[in-house]
C-alpha cells in the first residue's frame, strides 16, 4: 500500500523516537480520535492569557482563528508570500498549523502550547510559524491533510501540526500535542527542539524524508481515468456495505473506537437505493430500518439540541450521547437535508420537525443580519467544553419547579449524579448532564400516569423556559466569516425544506442569502471564497462553485424565479472555463491561474462535505437536463470515468458521487408546469411535485401571464411549446424528453409521478401520503406497523 510505503522510507530517515510521536499523539476535533489525558488535569479552558500583551501578523486577517492566535507569543504568520520567502532566506524550516475556531483541541493546543513562552522562543528562533484556517483554505487543508494521513497510516485530524522544508514539502505530520513530554509521550517542546537539532545536524534525511511524502502525497492525488463508465452495480454494492456495517442497536457507523459522526450522505445514498429496488420490484432488504434507526437514536442523542434545535460536529460514544459540542454550519444543512428525504419517503412528522428545528436554529442563530449563515458555534464557552449546554438537577428544579421538572428530568435523562463526567478535566467540574432520551414519550408518560399530550405540553413549556435560561448563560464563540461553498449547502437545504415542508420563510431565506452572495462574494464573474464585516477575499475554489451553483438549482425550484436559473448557468460556464481537467477529465479544486501548490488536487471524495466533483457532477446532469445540453452530460461523465477506478476498488466516500451515478442511470423524471403564479391550481401541481420522495427528477416552470414568458419559454426546451390545456394550469411529465398526456389535474400528475411500480398489488392513493404507502409494500408486517404518523419522540 502507498500508506505503507511512505511510512517505511520516513522510518528509516527519521529516529525511531521522533517517528513515534504520531501514533502516541492523535487527536482530532473531527477525524478519528481517542481519548488523551490532559496534561494539566482538572484545570479549566480558560479564556487565552498571553504571555505577551504584543501582537503578532495574525492580527489583520479575518479569520477569527487566525484572530484567536493574534495575541500569541509564537511569531505567527498567515499563510502567504512573505512567510514563504522569509523560510527561504533564512533557511529555517516551516512549522505549520491548521485548524479552525469551532476545534475544541484547537483550544487546548493553544492555550497549553502557543501561549507558552518557552515554546513561542524556540519557535521563533529556529522556525517560520504559519498558521491556517482549514475553512478559509480548503486547498492546503486538504494537501497537508493527505500528508498526515499518509504519515500517521490513514489518521489524521485537527488540530493538524507538520514540518515543512522552506519550498513546503511536508517531512513530519501530527495532530494535537501536549506541550511537555509525560506519559510516555513527547511534548511539543522536545519535539521542536529535536526538529531545530536534526536541521542542523541531520537535514539529509529530513530532505529525503520530504521527497518520499511529498511523492506519496501526489501519487494519492493522482486520478487516473477510465475508459468505461461505472455500472449501478457500484451504488447497490456501496449501500449494502453500509447496511452491514451499520450499528444494529443505535444505527451510524463508528469512526475510529468510540466516534460517530452523522452519516448524512450515505443515508441518503441509503435511501435512493431503497427507492430503485422498490421501484423496480425488488427485495429491499433493511436499508430503510438502518436509516430510521440512525436518525431516530441522533434526535434521541446529546448530540441534538433538544432546546434549540441543531446537531452537534459528532459523538464521542457509540450512543450519540456525549458530543464534541461544536455546531458547523455544513452538518446543519447536511443533517437537515436527510431528515427531509426521511419524512418524504415515510410521512413521519418526528423527521419533519428534527429537520424544522435544525433550521430554525440556523436561522436564529447563524445568520447574519444581512441574511447569509456564519460558519460555525464554538464547542467552549466560560473556558469549558460543553459548559453552555449541560444541566444540574438543581438547576433545572430551580429553573422549572418541581413537577415539571420531575417530568422533564425523566424524559431529558437528567439525575442527581449526573450522565457525564469528563475525565480530561476540560469539562464542567461534578455531575453534569447532557440532554438526552432514553426512552420513548410514551413510556414516561405511562410511567407518570399522564396522556403523551399532556407530558408533551409539559416538555414544550419546559424546553421553552430552559431555553430562555441558557440564553443568559455566556455563549460559545461564534466563527462569523461567511464562506461561499458552506452558504451554498445552506440555501440548497432551505430551498428544499420550503417546498418538501411548505414553508415560505425558508424560501425566502435562502432568497436573501443567495442575493447576499452574489452581490458580495462575485466580483467580475468570478467568485470569493470568504468574506467577514466588508472584506471579502481569496479566489473560490471548485467547492464554492459547485456547492452554490446547487443552492441556486434548489432555490429556482423553490421560486421558479429565472434570475436563479441563469446564475447557476453562468457560474457552471465559469467551472468549465477555469477548473476543467482538459486531459484526464473532471474538475480541479482550484482554478488555473491560482496560487501554485505541491499538487493540484481533485476534491474526489466525501469528507466533512460532499466532493466538490461529486456535487457538480449532479449540477452538469441537472443543467444538461433543463437545457438538453450533451455536452454538460457528457462532462459530468467524465468525473464518473476519472472516479471509475476508485469507486470500484472501494464505493464507500463517494456516496454524493454515487448519488448523481444513480441520477444518470435511472434519469431524471422532467416535469413542466405552466400557469400564473399566483392561481391555486398552479399551486396544487407544484405541490403535488413535491410531495413524496423523488430524489431523481428536474422541475421547470413558466407563468404564461408575464411579459418576457414567451422568450424565456423559447430558452429553456423543457418549457418550449408548452402552453395550458383548455386555458388552465398544466403539467407534462417527460423522461429523457418523451412526454406523457398533459396534466391538469393533481391526482393526475401523481399517477404520473409515482406509478404503481411500487411492488405487487400497491394501489396509489392520490388523495393521501402515497409514498408511505408505495415504500411499505417492500417492508415486513412489524415495520410497517410502526410507520405511524406522529410526534411520538419529543
Amino acid at each position: 500500500m502507498l500508506i505503507d510505503r511512505v511510512f517505511c522510507v520516513c522510518a528509516a530517515v527519521i529516529r525511531v523516537a521522533f517517528w513515534a510521536l504520531p501514533f502516541c499523539a492523535l487527536l482530532s476535533c473531527s477525524r478519528e480520535s481517542e481519548d488523551i489525558p490532559n496534561q494539566r488535569e482538572g484545570a479549566a479552558m480558560d479564556a487565552p492569557k498571553p504571555a505577551s500583551l504584543g501582537t503578532n501578523r495574525l492580527i489583520d486577517a479575518t479569520s477569527p482563528y487566525l484572530l484567536q492566535h493574534a495575541h500569541n507569543p509564537v511569531d505567527w504568520y498567515p499563510w502567504g508570500p512573505e512567510a514563504l520567502a522569509l523560510a527561504r532566506a533564512a533557511d529555517k524550516p516551516i512549522f505549520l498549523s491548521i485548524g479552525y475556531s469551532a476545534c475544541h483541541w484547537c483550544h487546548v493546543m493553544a492555550h497549553e502550547s502557543f501561549e507558552d513562552a518557552e515554546i513561542a522562543a524556540v519557535l521563533n528562533d529556529y522556525f517560520v510559524s504559519i498558521k491556517v484556517d482549514r475553512e478559509e483554505r480548503p486547498d492546503l487543508d486538504e494537501i497537508y491533510m493527505s500528508a498526515t494521513m499518509l504519515y500517521n497510516r490513514g489518521q489524521g485530524g485537527w488540530p493538524m501540526t507538520l514540518f515543512l522544508l522552506p519550498d513546503g514539502r511536508p517531512f513530519f505530520a501530527g495532530t494535537y500535542l501536549p506541550p511537555r513530554t509525560a506519559r510516555g509521550r513527547i511534548g511539543l517542546l522536545d519535539l521542536i527542539t529535536e526538529v531545530a537539532r536534526l536541521w542542523a545536524t541531520e537535514r539529509d534525511g529530513l530532505v529525503q524524508a520530504a521527497e518520499a511524502l511529498t511523492e506519496g502525497v501526489r501519487r494519492f492525488a493522482t486520478v487516473a481515468p477510465d475508459s468505461q463508465l461505472p455500472d449501478p452495480g457500484v451504488i447497490a454494492a456501496a449501500a449494502a456495505g453500509y447496511a452491514r456495517v451499520f450499528d444494529s442497536e443505535y444505527g451510524g457507523v463508528l469512526s475510529g473506537a468510540t466516534n460517530k459522526f452523522p452519516p448524512a450522505m450515505a443515508m441518503q445514498l441509503m435511501l435512493r437505493e431503497y427507492d430503485r429496488r422498490i421501484e423496480a420490484g425488488e427485495p429491499a432488504g433493511d436499508l430503510l430500518e438502518h436509516v430510521e434507526r440512525t436518525l431516530r437514536h441522533m434526535a434521541r442523542g446529546g448530540i441534538y439540541d433538544h432546546l434549540a434545535g441543531g446537531i452537534c460536529r459528532y459523538s464521542t460514544d457509540p450512543q450519540w450521547h456525549v458530543p464534541h459540542f461544536e455546531k458547523m454550519l455544513y452538518d446543519q444543512a447536511l443533517v437537515a437535508d436527510v431528515y427531509l428525504d426521511a419524512y418524504t419517503l415515510t410521512r413521519k412528522a418526528d423527521y419533519a420537525r428534527v429537520a424544522r428545528e435544525i433550521l430554525d436554529f440556523v436561522l436564529t442563530d447563524l445568520r447574519s443580519p444581512e441574511g447569509a449563515f456564519y460558519s460555525s458555534l464554538d464547542a467552549d464557552s466560560e473556558g469549558y467544553e460543553g459548559r453552555y449546554y449541560v444541566w444540574t438537577l438543581d438547576e433545572v428544579r430551580q429553573v422549572l419547579g418541581a413537577r415539571d421538572a420531575a417530568l422533564f428530568a425523566a424524559a431529558y435523562d437528567v439525575t442527581e449524579t449526573g450522565n457525564w463526567r469528563d475525565r480530561t478535566g476540560h469539562a464542567p467540574p461534578g455531575p453534569q448532564n447532557i440532554l438526552r432520551m432514553r426512552h420513548p414519550l410514551v413510556e414516561v408518560a405511562d410511567c407518570h400516569g399522564l396522556s403523551e399530550r399532556e407530558l408533551a405540553t409539559v416538555l414544550e413549556r419546559s424546553r421553552l423556559t430552559l431555553l430562555a435560561v441558557r440564553r443568559k448563560r455566556t455563549p460559545p464563540h461564534l466563527d462569523d466569516k461567511i464562506l461561499t461553498a458552506w452558504n451554498g449547502l445552506m440555501i440548497a437545504s432551505l430551498a428544499k425544506a420550503s417546498r418538501a415542508l411548505n414553508e415560505p420563510r425558508y424560501r425566502d431565506a435562502a432568497s436573501k442569502a443567495a442575493d447576499f452572495i452574489l452581490r458580495t462574494l462575485e466580483r467580475d464573474g468570478r467568485l470569493l471564497r470568504t468574506c467577514r464585516g466588508d472584506r471579502a477575499h481569496t479566489d473560490a475554489y471548485l467547492d464554492d462553485y459547485a456547492f452554490l451553483i446547487e443552492g441556486l438549482l434548489n432555490l429556482y425550484e423553490a421560486t421558479f424565479e429565472p434570475r436563479w436559473l441563469d446564475a447557476a448557468q453562468r457560474l457552471a460556464v465559469a467551472v468549465r472555463d477555469r477548473f476543467y481537467d482538459q486531459d484526464g477529465g473532471a474538475f480541479f479544486f482550484t482554478a488555473t491561474d491560482a496560487e501554485q501548490s505541491l499538487v493540484r488536487t481533485k476534491d474526489v471524495g466525501d469528507s466533512a462535505v460532499p466532493g466538490a466533483n461529486s456535487i457538480h457532477a449532479m449540477n452538469l446532469l441537472r443543467l444538461a437536463a433543463i437545457f438538453d445540453r450533451s455536452d454538460l452530460r457528457g462532462d459530468a461523465e467524465s468525473i464518473f470515468r476519472a472516479l471509475g477506478s476508485r469507486l470500484r476498488g472501494s464505493p464507500f466516500g463517494f456516496d454524493r458521487l454515487l448519488a448523481a451515478l444513480d441520477f444518470h442511470h435511472r434519469g431524471p423524471r422532467e416535469v413542466a408546469i405552466v400557469g400564473p403564479a399566483d392561481d391555486p391550481r398552479t399551486q396544487a401541481l407544484v405541490e403535488a411535485v413535491w410531495e413524496h420522495y423523488l430524489p431523481n427528477k428536474v422541475v421547470v416552470a413558466i407563468d404564461p401571464t408575464q411579459p418576457d414568458a414567451a422568450a424565456r419559454a423559447s430558452s429553456v426546451p423543457l418549457l418550449r411549446n408548452r402552453g395550458m390545456i383548455a386555458g388552465g394550469p398544466t403539467a407534462f411529465v417527460c423522461s429523457r424528453y418523451v412526454c406523457r398526456e398533459p396534466a391538469t389535474n393533481p391526482d393526475i400528475l401523481r399517477r404520473q409521478l409515482y406509478p404503481q411500480s411500487a411492488g405487487p398489488g400497491v394501489e396509489l392513493d392520490p388523495h393521501g401520503p402515497s409514498t408511505a404507502a408505495r415504500h411499505s409494500a417492500g417492508l415486513p408486517q412489524a415495520a410497517r406497523a410502526g410507520g405511524k404518523t406522529g410526534n411520538t419522540q419529543r
